[in-house]
Order: C-alpha cells, then sequence, then structure tokens
C-alpha cells in the first residue's frame, strides 16, 4: 500500500510541475459556458467541437499541434484556416447535399460554409427548430455544422473568447470589447505569441520567446486583477483544471485496470494459484487513480460529478470496481475482481473515446439539479446502483464464456459467478429502490409532485421491477445458474433504456437536464450483440447436453 501511495504523488506531482516556458497561456482565466476555466480546456474544448479531437495534426506525419496555440491562430489569423482541412463533417446526407467529396473527414471553411447550399441547410435546420420536432440524426449533423462555423466566426472576431470580468455585470469582456486600459496587454500577448509561434518553427530562442509571453500574460493577468479583484480571484482554480487536463486521470486509471485484467487473465490460463498481489496493485491503483479524476471534478465543479452521461458513466464503473473488490474479498473468487476490472476497463475507454456522445466537459448544473444535497442522495444513489448492475452484466458475460467453453468441466467457476451476478443484484435493487423514493421526495420539492410517469421515473420503476423479478425468480428456483447469469445480460438492457435510451433516444420529459445526442446505433448493436450471445451459450449448453 505504501508503494501505491508513493506512486501516486509522484504521478500528480510530476504533472503539477511539468511547466514549459510558454505554458503561462494555459492557466488565462476564460468565462466559457456559465463558468471560469483556463484557457488550456477553452481551447481543447473548442477544437473538439470543430475538429473533433484535443489537438489537431496538419497531416498524417506532421506532430499534433496542441489546442490552445490552434484557437488563437484562429483570432490572431482566421484567413490562414480558410483552406485548411478543419472541419469535421461526418455524416453522410450533409456531405452529399454539400456536394463535397465523400470518404474525406475533413473539410475546409471554403468547401463549407461559402457556398450557397450551406445557407440552404441552414434554413432548413431553423424551420426544423421552428417545429418544435425532436431533431433526428440527420438534422444533429446540421445543428453540429451550425456550431462549428458559428464557434470559428466568433472565435476569429474575439467575441467569443471572455477574458476579463465585467465590474458590473456576470458576463466577462470578451477580446473584442476589453476595455481601453487593457487592451495594450492583450495586444502584448498576441505580439508575443506570433513570436513564439515563429521561433517553434524555426527553432530558435524558443526559451526566450516563451518566457517573454509568459510576462505578457502575467502582466496581463496583473491588469485584470486590478481592474476587478474580487471577480478574478474567483478564477484561482484554473491552475488546479491544466494540471486535472494534463494528467487524464481515467485514462490512467483504465491502462491499471487493464493490467490487471492481463494479470487475472494470465493467472487463469496459467491456472497460478498465487499472482493475485499484483492483480491487487494494479487494480488498487487504477481505482485510486479513478477516486482522484474524482476529486478533481467535484473540487472543480464544487458538486457531485454526475450531472451528465459521461460523469454517471465515471461514477458507475468507479462502483463496480469497488463492488468487485468487496465481493472478491467476502468470496475469495478472483474471477470476480476479472468481472469488475473489465467493466470498469471497458467502460472508461468508452467515456474516453467517445466525447461527442458522452461530453466530458465539466458545465455548470441546470437549475433544477443546484442542490448538492438532492445530487448526492439522489442521483448518485440511483447510479450507483446502475455500477452493481453492470458489474452483474460483466459476470454474466463471463458465465457465458464459460458455458460455451463447457459447463461440466468449469461447474465451479460458473457457481462462483452466479454467486457474484446474484449478490450484485441485489446490491443494485439495495440502492434503486430507495434512490427512486428520494427522486420522488425530490420532484415534490422540485414539481410539486411526488409521481408522475415521466419517462425517466417509469423506466427507474421497470429497472427495478425486472431486478426484482431476476431476484425472486433465483429464490423460489425458477431461476438456475444460467438462468441467473443470462438475466444479468438481458435484464441490463431495461437499465441501457433507463440510463442512455430516455435521454438520447427519447429526449422527452422534465429531466431534459440529461438529454443528448448521437451513438444510438452503436448502443442497439451492443445490446443485439448480447443477445445473440446468450442465445448461443444457451444452444451450446443444450448440445453439450445432448452429446454427453
Amino acid at each position: 500500500m505504501k508503494s501505491i501511495l508513493i506512486f501516486f504523488c509522484f504521478l500528480v506531482l510530476s504533472f503539477g510541475a511539468n511547466a514549459k516556458s510558454g505554458d503561462q497561456i494555459r492557466y488565462l482565466p476564460v468565462q466559457d459556458s456559465g463558468r471560469i476555466k483556463p484557457f488550456d480546456t477553452f481551447a481543447k474544448e473548442t477544437l473538439e467541437i470543430i475538429y473533433g479531437k484535443k489537438s489537431y495534426k496538419p497531416d498524417q506525419n506532421a506532430k499534433p499541434i496542441e489546442a490552445h496555440w490552434v484557437v488563437l491562430t484562429w483570432m490572431l489569423a482566421p484567413e490562414s484556416w480558410v483552406n485548411r482541412p478543419l472541419f469535421e463533417v461526418t455524416y453522410f446526407e450533409v456531405l452529399e447535399k454539400l456536394d463535397l467529396e465523400k470518404g474525406k473527414k475533413y473539410y475546409t471553411g471554403e468547401e463549407l460554409f461559402k457556398t450557397e447550399k450551406f445557407g440552404n441547410l441552414m434554413q432548413e435546420l431553423a424551420n426544423k427548430k421552428e417545429s418544435k420536432e425532436k431533431l433526428t440524426p440527420y438534422f444533429q449533423a446540421l445543428q453540429r455544422l451550425e456550431n462549428q462555423f458559428y464557434v470559428f466566426r466568433e472565435i476569429a472576431s474575439g467575441r467569443l473568447l471572455a477574458v476579463l470580468p465585467r465590474p458590473d455585470a456576470t458576463q466577462w469582456f470578451s477580446v473584442s470589447e476589453l476595455p481601453i486600459e487593457i487592451q495594450p496587454y492583450f495586444l502584448e500577448i498576441s505580439k508575443n505569441v506570433a513570436t513564439f509561434l515563429g521561433a517553434t518553427a524555426e527553432g530558435k530562442n524558443i526559451e526566450e520567446a516563451g518566457q517573454s509571453l509568459d510576462q505578457a500574460v502575467i502582466k496581463f493577468q496583473d491588469a485584470a486583477r486590478r481592474f476587478n479583484p474580487e471577480k478574478y480571484e474567483a478564477a484561482r482554480k484554473t491552475k488546479t483544471e491544466v494540471i486535472y487536463n494534463k494528467i487524464h486521470p481515467f485514462r490512467w486509471a483504465y491502462v491499471f485496470y487493464l493490467l490487471a485484467v492481463l494479470t487475472l487473465l494470465y493467472i487463469w490460463i496459467r491456472k497460478m494459484s498465487g499472482g493475485m498481489g499484483l492483480a491487487w496493485t494494479f487494480v488498487s491503483i487504477g481505482f485510486l487513480i479513478h477516486t482522484l479524476g474524482f476529486g478533481f471534478r467535484v473540487y472543480l465543479a464544487e458538486r457531485p460529478p454526475v450531472s451528465n452521461m459521461y460523469e454517471t458513466v465515471i461514477w458507475a464503473s468507479w462502483g463496480a470496481i469497488l463492488f468487485s473488490m468487496i465481493l472478491e474479498k467476502v468470496y475469495k473468487f478472483r474471477i470476480l475482481l476479472l468481472g469488475g476490472s473489465l467493466v470498469g476497463l471497458v467502460s472508461l475507454i468508452v467515456a474516453d473515446v467517445a466525447p461527442a456522445v458522452l461530453d466530458p466537459s465539466i458545465q455548470p448544473l441546470e437549475a433544477v439539479l443546484r442542490s448538492n444535497y438532492w445530487l448526492i442522495v439522489h442521483v448518485m444513489t440511483i447510479t450507483i446502483s446502475y455500477a452493481a448492475f453492470m458489474l452483474a452484466f460483466g459476470l454474466g458475460d463471463l458465465g457465458m464464456v464459460y458455458y460455451v467453453m463447457g459447463r461440466e468441466k468449469h461447474d465451479d467457476t460458473i457457481q462462483k459467478l452466479t454467486t457474484g451476478v446474484y449478490r450484485s443484484i441485489q446490491i443494485g435493487v439495495a440502492f434503486l429502490a430507495p434512490g427512486i423514493i428520494l427522486g420522488g421526495i425530490w420532484a415534490d420539492y422540485s414539481w410539486g409532485r411526488f409521481w408522475g410517469w415521466d419517462p425517466k421515473e417509469t423506466w427507474a420503476l421497470i429497472v427495478l421491477l425486472g431486478y426484482i423479478i431476476v431476484l425472486h425468480a433465483r429464490l423460489v428456483g425458477w431461476l438456475k445458474n444460467f438462468g441467473m447469469l443470462a438475466s444479468g445480460i438481458i435484464t441490463f438492457s431495461l437499465v441501457i433504456m433507463a440510463w442512455y435510451g430516455v435521454n438520447f433516444v427519447l429526449g422527452a420529459g422534465l429531466h431534459s437536464y440529461g438529454f443528448g445526442a448521437g451513438g444510438v446505433e452503436y448502443v442497439s448493436i451492443f445490446v443485439l450483440l448480447h443477445m445473440m450471445f446468450v442465445i448461443y451459450a444457451y444452444l451450446s449448453q443444450k448440445s453439450q447436453k445432448t452429446n454427453s
């Protein structure tokens, strides 16, 4: 444990101390989307909207350019980007209507926006929005294109980058609105950015140019602080957020979960009696880093990090790991730790590689959610139940693998997995039931009624009833080992509907703060493949019985 803590501290300190010349611009406080964030975060999120990634590669063999330099050059020299393939457009129908070459992923502003066809598409989108109908994937793609156009235009004009708090309003001054006495300080930053980028391109005097840029940023911050001391001091968390961005704690967490999975698989394949100490070390380090990531987000957002789909996936995967560790300690079934590690690994990878669907940005809370008390007692309770059901799902998958490999040869392991699924479902129900009741109390407090058959409420109840049926069926002997393992997989589709489907497919009800778009086809394929896997495992075990 001591070595784990040493590594843990080293990870944080090494990234915190790893500041380069010219990095001060990253820490510049910016107001965006209702909160104060460092320019580093603003730039990454902005580039992701337009380019789909947090760094820019001019071509296949080029070194990625960091987001803050890219966004700064949009503002300082927007004309240099007009003919660069910058805008990510992948929806086939949109490409077709713009008469663009298929097979590419990125297009220039010249190709996209300087045609009459773009204006026609925007009018089509406006008409759809006026109808108040739910946007189809096609219109969602158009909306993203509109956002890309707007963001680039506003950055280029200096209207989107808000860097100075107003003395008499909550909205900050943008670069284009800076008071006369502050303008020279930002102009100095602009000059030094150009000098630094030139020095970097030539490979000369980089350190000196970086230091000059850092000094220019510090002088601007000092001037901004003098202009509005109270409000500017509220931006003190920007350095912490830059460290969070650099560390990528959840990425490190899944690296260690992967190492744990590989270790456990090696132990399993080699039929080793030892080796669990190493597996536990990897899981523990991953879990601590996972927890560190939560700590960062709680500190930065000043709330529990469960307000959107990304955060609930991260939280639920944390819970799945925790429950698997507890169950492994209680029952000494190493297969339970493998199941939990797999669930944590896959969940964190999905959260990391799908930012367009699972938005990782830290956003202010919707008005109805502005109660840390209810976020903890209702939302965190509901989503931690999903963690237990997710673990049951993962263990059920492993059980199907063993049935395909041969039930009689692996009967002992199948029994252990069945126990794990049963206990996981019990844990999930124990959290979900009070979570629903607490949600009703919050609904009465916020909306004036305890229950209204809102889609989110209804599907949460369906999930609860579904898992209660499974538990009772097991209790009375209707579900044997295979049925229990299969139920862990099949019933999780109800969780997917309540968790993802209501927000991303139905998009209806009072829980609109959780709505999103995208990924429907992937989730559908995921569910379908698992249903087919259960059927295949069932037929496989039937065949084995017949042959024996």
